[in-house]
């Protein structure tokens, strides 16, 4: 773990309509493979929220941004593994048909879902994210 809290951006893709992406975690994720989760990345030095969320969207989905919306921001400490991070949570409009799984090392299946019927299990995190949306 390191000493500092660490800048993530999260997003929960969407199609505009009533259905969210997740993706599952493959075995080589970083933690909690087999769950299913919403989509982020550390922001980088010098880069503004949008740029971290679009350049993330592209390297997990494939996709471009259609519209990026800022949800809320989560204080986010966990015991196991042992992390620290500050997520700023945004809603983002993709374009279904060219979404793709950009990180096979990370990510081994890709679902449309409505959020009454998500699939199990689900990251840790995802309903804490799920309830900025």
């Amino acid at each position: 773990m390191t000493s500092e809290p660490r800048v993530s951006c999260v997003f929960i893709c969407h199609d505009g309509g009533d259905k969210i992406l997740l993706a599952r975690r493959s075995a080589g994720a970083r933690d909690e493979p087999g769950t299913w989760d919403t989509g982020a990345g550390a922001l980088e030095f010098g880069e503004t929220f949008d740029a971290a969320v679009a350049r993330e969207v592209a390297e997990e989905y494939g996709a471009v941004p259609r519209e990026i919306t800022l949800l809320g921001v989560r204080n986010v400490v966990r015991a196991e593994p042992p992390s620290h991070w500050v997520a700023l949570v945004f809603a983002v409009r993709v374009d279904p048909a060219a979404v793709r799984i950009g990180e096979p090392d990370k990510f081994d299946e890709l679902g449309w879902f409505d959020r009454d019927a998500l699939p199990a299990p689900l990251h840790s995190q995802v309903e804490h994210t799920l309830a900025l949306y």
